[in-house]
């Protein structure tokens, strides 16, 4: 639900998707599905209840309401959701699913799951953005152009200049999300404590079942460990902050004091007819230093108690999606702006 008409500059519906609590069930479910199906593999349990617990898991319909209440009993999600799909399976499958795992195991790599197509649209976007960019300069990089340093004119540069500045950034978090990737879309398997103890000696075949089914990378149990949670949520504050800098200068540029930059479709005034508003590019400052607050608040996550965190983890829940969100929109509202620019020759 949307708060207000202004909470709408900083949503995006795609980001949003991977998000929604619909992915988030049927995340888990695929969890559960290979879960059962790696266990069964491994010897831990019949496959003939692993084969019905994939098919429950395909018929099951989740009662929200229901799920909704539990999770404000139990603080997560995973207790009224197992109890439920249990319900749902033959007598005989019911005690071997979810064997030797624990809510946070669903929960965690149900994140990853979904985290994992959002990095995908990122990268697309970011991609995007810097072809876009790279066409401007191509376009007007040879134009003239006033540096400022510390807001006060300085010395000659050319446009190819000032969008390489705008560029090296983009450049540099494509790689980081492309190097993080590989830490973060993982699997969580640990069981109640984090040991897989409950797994005995075929814990590792499972684990590496597990991740094979879901097409994530194998690792060792990270309940208590959320660096590379909040490593991606400083990402996400990276690429915003880069973005931010590009409507920062543009805003500047496109002054009427200034006009070395016109930006199409500007914004209106409702007293002043003859405004145009560089509404796009204050979005991307606003939106740079909402980011930073939320990866900040993020940052708080990493202080784990112990072997599981009520509180820590509670909190990723709350900042993580619309930190990824944001950034989403960010990069949205960039990709539009940027063809909408055009460099002016200086009047002097």
């Amino acid at each position: 639900m949307t708060l207000s008409f202004t909470a709408a500059l900083c949503a995006d519906a795609e980001i949003e998707s991977f998000l929604a609590p619909q992915a988030e069930l049927s995340a888990m479910l695929a969890f559960e599905t290979a879960l059962a199906g790696a266990q069964a593999e491994a010897g831990l349990i019949p496959a003939e209840a692993a084969a019905a617990i994939a098919q429950g898991c395909a018929a099951f319909q989740p009662n929200e309401a229901a799920l909704t209440a539990g999770l404000f009993k139990d603080g997560v999600l995973g207790p009224s959701f197992v109890k439920a799909l249990r319900q749902s399976l033959p007598e005989a499958a019911r005690p071997h699913l979810h064997f030797g795992a624990t809510s946070q195991d669903i929960t965690d790599t149900a994140l990853t799951l979904r985290l994992k197509p959002l990095l995908a649209a990122l990268d697309t976007r970011l991609a995007a953005l810097i072809e876009a960019l790279e066409a401007l300069e191509h376009e007007q990089g040879g134009m003239r152009l006033m540096a400022q340093t510390r807001m006060q004119a300085a010395l000659p540069i050319t446009v190819k200049d000032k969008i390489e500045a705008w560029l090296l950034p983009l450049r540099r978090h494509r790689a980081r999300l492309a190097a993080l990737a590989p830490r973060l879309l993982v699997i969580q398997l640990g069981g109640p404590v984090g040991s897989r103890a409950e797994l005995g000696e075929a814990a590792e075949a499972v684990a590496a079942g597990l991740a094979a089914r879901l097409g994530l990378g194998n690792a060792p149990c990270w309940q208590n460990a959320r660096d590379n949670i909040v490593e991606f949520g400083a990402t996400l504050a990276l690429i915003a902050g880069a973005l931010g800098k590009i409507g920062q200068d543009a805003a500047i540029l496109a002054q009427t004091e200034n006009g070395a930059l016109k930006i199409a479709g500007g914004g209106s005034s409702s007293a002043m007819a003859h405004k145009a508003n560089p509404v796009t590019a204050e979005l991307l400052v606003a939106l740079a230093r909402y980011t930073a607050g939320l990866a900040g608040t993020l940052n708080q996550a990493l202080v784990h108690e112990n072997e599981r965190s009520g509180a820590a983890w509670t909190l990723e829940w709350f900042t993580l999606p619309p930190l990824a969100v944001a950034t989403g929109a960010a990069l949205r509202e960039a990709m539009g702006l940027v063809p909408r620019m055009r460099f002016q020759p200086p009047t002097l």
